[in-house]
Order: C-alpha cells, then sequence, then structure tokens
C-alpha cells in the first residue's frame, strides 16, 4: 500500500471520495477512485440549479485545499462542481471514469498471494473487469438511487410525474399547477423556486412537519449551532432548539405547517434533518406555496390526499428522496442494518469486512461536506496503521 504496490481502491467520485484519496496520498499511501460516470462530482453536477451549500464555506472545505473566498458564503451548486474538479487535480488523483463496481468479496488465499501488498478484496466491475484491493472505501453516496413511492395508481396519472432528481429549473412549470411530494430540504427548496420562477399553483404535500430553522441568525449560521451541540443530552438540545425556533421562525401553524411535536435532536437522530430556510417561510405566509396532506394514491387522473381531499395537479414533482443501494455491492458480507445503511462508519470496518470503510452515509446536523472531511483523515490513518 505504497507508491510502488496495489493502490487502495475508492469507490465513488464525490466530496467523500476524493477527501479520502487526498488524505491517503498524504500519508504516502497511493489510492485510485472508481467513478461509474465519467467526472467528478456526478450528483452535485445533477441537482437543481438554485441549490447552495446550507453549510458555510468556512465549514465545507476538504482536506488540503480550502474553497475559494470568491465563493461565498453560501457556495452555488455550479462552484461546488467546480471545487471538486480543482480539487481532484490539485491532489493529482488518480480517477478512472466509467467504472462501476457491482460486488465486493473477500479474497481467497490464492488471490491473497498472488496480488501485490496482499490484497484482500476483489472487486467485480462492468466490462467483466475483477480487481484485487488491499482495502476498499465505498463512498457512493447518500443519494445514489433516486426513490419514487409505489404509490397505488400511480402509473394512470395522466399528468407530468418526475423524480426530484431530474427537476432542474422552474422555467419549464411556469404557470402550471405543481404538487411538490415532501417537506424535506429538497422539497422545501424547489417549493420556493417554483413560485419565484412563476408556477401558477404550488402545493407541498406533508405527512411529518418538518422543523424549520434559519440557514443563519444575526450572522450566526445553524450550522455552528450543530457542531457546539453535537455532544449535548439529546433532550437538552430539543428544548435548545424550540426556544430558537419560536423566536427567530414563525409559526406557520395556521398556514397548515404545524410545529413538530417530537423535538428537533431526537428527530435528527431518526435521520429526518430539520428544513434549512431558503425561502419556504416567505412563501407559505403569503399563500404562495399552500400545505396539503400526504399523498395516498392516484385515481382518475387526481392525486388522492391523506385526509381524504382530491386534487388535481398538472405535474407532481416528488422529494422522496434516495436509496444507498449497498445490498447487491456488500449484502451478502453481513454488514448492513435493517434500513441498507453499514452497521459501521468511518474508521472502524466490520469485523465481518477488515479493510472495508465506508464514508459519506450519515445526514449529520453539522455538516456533510464537514464530517467527510474528518471521516477522510481517520480512515487515512486508520488504513495507515494497518499497512504498518
Amino acid at each position: 500500500m505504497s507508491d510502488s504496490g496495489t493502490p487502495v481502491h475508492i469507490l465513488g467520485a464525490g466530496p467523500g471520495g476524493l477527501a479520502t484519496a487526498a488524505a491517503l496520498r498524504e500519508r504516502g499511501i497511493s489510492a485510485v477512485v472508481l467513478e461509474r460516470t465519467d467526472a467528478v462530482g456526478a450528483s452535485w453536477r445533477s441537482h437543481y440549479d438554485r441549490l447552495r451549500l446550507h453549510t458555510a464555506r468556512t465549514h465545507s472545505s476538504l482536506p488540503g485545499l480550502p474553497i475559494p473566498r470568491a465563493y461565498g458564503r453560501w457556495v452555488a451548486r455550479a462552484d461546488v462542481v467546480r471545487y471538486l474538479e480543482r480539487y481532484a487535480a490539485h491532489h493529482r488523483i488518480e480517477v478512472a471514469t466509467g467504472v462501476e463496481v457491482h460486488k465486493l468479496e473477500r479474497a481467497d488465499d490464492e488471490e491473497r498471494a498472488e496480488a501485490s501488498e496482499g490484497g484482500q478484496w476483489v472487486l467485480h466491475a462492468n466490462g467483466g473487469r475483477r480487481l484485487t484491493a488491499p482495502a476498499v472505501v465505498v463512498a457512493t453516496g447518500y443519494n445514489h438511487t433516486p426513490y419514487l413511492p409505489s404509490w397505488p395508481g400511480r402509473d394512470s396519472f395522466t399528468g407530468e410525474l418526475l423524480h426530484a432528481s431530474r427537476y432542474r429549473s422552474p422555467a419549464p412549470f411556469a404557470g402550471r399547477d405543481v404538487l411538490v411530494v415532501g417537506a424535506g430540504n429538497t422539497g422545501a427548496e424547489i417549493a420556493a423556486d417554483l413560485v419565484e420562477g412563476g408556477a401558477g399553483r404550488v402545493r407541498l404535500a406533508v405527512r411529518t412537519p418538518p422543523h424549520i430553522l434559519r440557514r443563519s441568525t444575526l450572522g450566526w449560521p445553524s450550522q455552528r449551532s450543530a457542531i457546539l451541540c453535537r455532544r449535548l443530552p439529546v433532550r437538552l438540545v430539543d428544548r435548545m432548539a424550540a426556544q430558537l425556533t419560536k423566536l427567530s421562525v414563525p409559526d406557520l401553524a395556521p398556514y397548515g405547517l404545524p410545529r413538530p411535536e417530537a423535538g428537533l435532536y431526537t428527530r435528527a437522530r431518526e435521520g429526518a434533518i430539520p428544513v434549512l430556510d431558503a425561502g419556504l417561510v416567505d412563501a407559505v405566509r403569503q399563500g404562495k406555496v399552500e400545505p396539503v396532506a400526504a399523498v395516498e394514491s392516484f385515481e382518475d387522473g387526481k392525486v388522492l390526499l391523506a385526509d381524504g381531499e382530491r386534487i388535481s395537479p398538472e405535474v407532481v414533482i416528488a422529494a422522496t428522496g434516495y436509496r444507498r443501494r449497498l445490498e447487491d455491492l456488500v449484502g451478502h458480507l453481513g454488514i448492513l442494518d435493517s434500513h441498507g445503511l453499514p452497521r459501521t462508519h468511518g474508521r472502524r470496518p466490520h469485523p465481518n469486512a477488515p479493510a472495508l470503510y465506508f464514508t459519506g452515509f450519515s445526514n449529520p446536523l453539522s455538516g456533510n461536506l464537514r464530517e467527510l472531511a474528518l471521516d477522510a483523515r481517520r480512515i487515512a490513518k486508520a488504513v495507515a496503521r494497518a499497512a504498518r
């Protein structure tokens, strides 16, 4: 595991994979990043145009290269892509594009003997490729495969139905009646974007009301509060967040979007990250975004909501999340939990899978890019220790 030996193989050329490759290189360990698409930062390239980081630039840089100040405090999607391209070039990271690994297996004794530096893993990739590696880092991303619910009658809907991953800008929806399904950050921001872009009517289907925070309050980013509160008791953070929310965010209950009953940190530990407001609050208060009940089914070209109401939008945009799709890759190793997420994360490999590391499969309050940067250094340290 040196510049003259078999490199560590990293799956995914997003921020997590690139950061880990750079951290390994810093320790004199060679790595190759395998990317299924034709460029780094594939998921960022496919996000909607309006998107900006919800985390401050100063807390979002990857190891070894700050994000340029010229990109502003809240970095735009296109600038994130530009930064990742620059990052890969700056650290001279070897990226093999068009390579998709579909299964990982432990190498047997003969394969280990044949592989230089004692390869522990066999990677089965497209085109019949069969690669060996002493260590593997899976960084294929939290938002890997768009998830579209199989609502009853979905195929009978005569309007336009698309997943949020296909949404780019509001221009194609000007003057049209649009229902956005899902009140997470993506759904909330797309709804606000549609309003600003001239959609005729915008409704937001909400199953569980989200916690809503200002991206910053009096110049203080909410991310910094999340970093400071990471190790505090859950109930204490819930109480603090409730007070902050009451002071900084208007009560939207009269508009059909009540505050959640469960605390912010309690919900976050269950995977429900708060919405950082990028225009939704004002749009709801002005009646430009109408919260409605969750979608239950499609019937006779209409959408049936959980409260029994039937509506007839021209377009349905499903901001219904993503799946990690790790089952085919590593499901046979017994290292995934009931949600399809790795049981271990960061520098600690699972006992069933030594020298196999995962990064980017959590959604922390303290900021995804920040945690990816920390994970990268920890994983590199663990790999270097194992090599010794």
